[in-house]
């Protein structure tokens, strides 16, 4: 994959992700929960103004303005380490999906001030739920892009140790 596939790929996680934000706002009120797998899984309609997990969630418009900023910061680090490894293997497309979640998450806290999540995974465990917090396509993006990444890196040196051991 070239810069310029890597770069395809970023806007159409951006494209997804916008999209499925735009139909869950438009579809479905604030705090709606439908189950899709019983037990498991529901699509919700919730808003996130802070970080991973919520964090920061709670601060003041100045928080939110260097979290912004600090998340632009990422987003150029990203795409220099892609135009500098030419997009290419593993951790170009990677690179690419960490860059196209984090583009859709700067657009929602741009337009609307927070991140919209709807996707809910839980498990019932004594008759209790235990979720891990909402989600969407453009943190699904950002979670698989870093493992892509990092398996890259893995992979990368074992053909490193490889090659030292046959010379």
């Amino acid at each position: 994959m070239r810069v310029r596939g890597a770069l395809l790929l970023s806007a159409a996680v951006v494209a997804v992700d916008q999209l499925t934000k735009a139909w869950i706002s438009a579809t479905y009120p604030l705090g709606t929960e439908i189950p899709v797998v019983p037990g498991f899984f529901r699509l919700v309609h919730a808003r996130n103004r802070g970080i991973a997990f919520g964090i920061f969630g709670a601060s003041g418009p100045s928080v939110q303005l260097v979290l912004l900023l600090v998340v632009a910061l990422i987003v150029a680090f990203i795409a220099w380490q892609l135009a500098r490894a030419g997009g290419d293997g593993l951790a170009g497309a990677g690179l690419a999906l960490v860059l196209g979640g984090a583009i859709g998450n700067i657009v929602d806290r741009v337009l609307r001030g927070d991140v919209v999540d709807f996707l809910d995974f839980f498990v019932v465990v004594g008759g209790r739920e235990h979720h891990w917090p909402a989600f969407n396509v453009a943190d699904s993006a950002i979670s698989v892009g870093a493992c892509c990444v990092v398996l890259a890196e893995i992979l990368a040196q074992v053909r490193e140790k490889r090659a030292s051991r046959s010379h």
